[in-house]
């Protein structure tokens, strides 16, 4: 019982890591310690448990099996403790309660996967409620209060709303009937929709925001001619595979919403289309500031936005 009771958690992490790591150097690296800090931590706690935890030699190291008991006894304590420290801490940032987000589209929820899982991780007192919104008024939840942050298609210039890290960016292909004249070609420009017909939109989504993903005309000036208006994204589809009419999209959509009557022909010259977190000034909570920071953690993280 004595020896328990000095036992410190510092000697404690060091043995978990070096339990998964089974390497002095990576264990040092991760605790940001040097090697001989390590070594000598590890054998202080081996003398106080009373035999071995680890068999060293100059090629390999490995848990005894004292060793892979302790560390099977020790991970969910270890968890939990943590998991109750970072609950106390969200509670005291006020990030406890629940998180309502907002995606646009299939491929923007899953590829924002990583931020979802660094929130949960940081906040696991937080519950994430999603929701989500559509292109004809990517905006309007946000703004009626229905959700607390966003993750929707850039460009998003609003005096009050607030533009956070872009966590996704892809390329843009052209959604045609599969018996198009475009269907068998290697790619397509943006002159190439001056003789094409694309479609409107029903609802109050900016007209920025619509002529960035459907632009009214060709880079040379030349107009693109309008037609029916969509108020969902399956009626645009349909509309497209009835030989209706373009449209340029997110290569995504060919992976989650692939049919056999449309093709998807990438562009040559259509910029990116960006995935961002946004949210209302106003209404910037320590929820919603938790959550734009684990985003902006993930991003870092992955070394940039995702890329599709």
């Amino acid at each position: 019982m004595d020896r328990v009771r000095v036992l410190e958690r510092h000697e404690l992490e060091a043995f978990l890591v070096l339990a998964e790591e089974l390497h002095f150097g990576r264990t040092a690296e991760r605790l940001r310690l040097s090697q001989a800090r390590v070594s000598q931590t590890i054998s202080r706690l081996e003398r106080r448990i009373g035999a071995p935890l680890f068999e060293r030699t100059s090629r390999r190291v490995a848990l005894t099996p004292l060793g892979v008991q302790l560390r099977d006894d020790l991970e969910p304590l270890h968890r939990e403790m943590g998991e109750a420290v970072a609950r106390a801490v969200a509670a005291a940032r006020g990030v406890a309660g629940v998180l309502r987000v907002g995606f646009l589209g299939a491929g923007a929820g899953e590829l924002t996967s990583a931020v979802l899982d660094a929130f949960r991780t940081a906040n696991p007192g937080c519950e994430i409620q999603m929701r989500e919104t559509h292109f004809a008024d990517p905006l309007g939840p946000l703004r009626a209060g229905e959700v607390d942050v966003l993750v929707t298609r850039l460009p998003v210039r609003e005096p009050d709303l607030t533009v956070g890290p872009v966590v996704l960016s892809e390329p843009r292909v052209l959604a045609v009937p599969a018996r198009h004249r475009f269907a068998r070609r290697q790619q397509v420009s943006l002159e190439d929709l001056a003789r094409e017909t694309v479609f409107g939109v029903t609802g109050p989504a900016p007209d920025y925001w619509w002529d960035f993903h459907v632009p009214r005309f060709t880079p040379s000036g030349r107009p693109v001619r309008r037609g029916q208006d969509v108020a969902t994204f399956q009626e645009l589809l349909a509309l497209v595979a009835a030989g209706q009419g373009v449209s340029p999209v997110a290569a995504s959509v060919e992976r989650y919403y692939a049919r056999p009557d449309i093709a998807f022909v990438p562009f040559d010259d259509a910029p990116a289309t960006d995935v961002a977190v946004v949210w209302r000034t106003a209404g910037a909570t320590a929820r919603v500031r938790a959550f734009a920071q684990a985003a902006g953690e993930a991003v870092a993280a992955n070394g940039g936005p995702a890329r599709f």
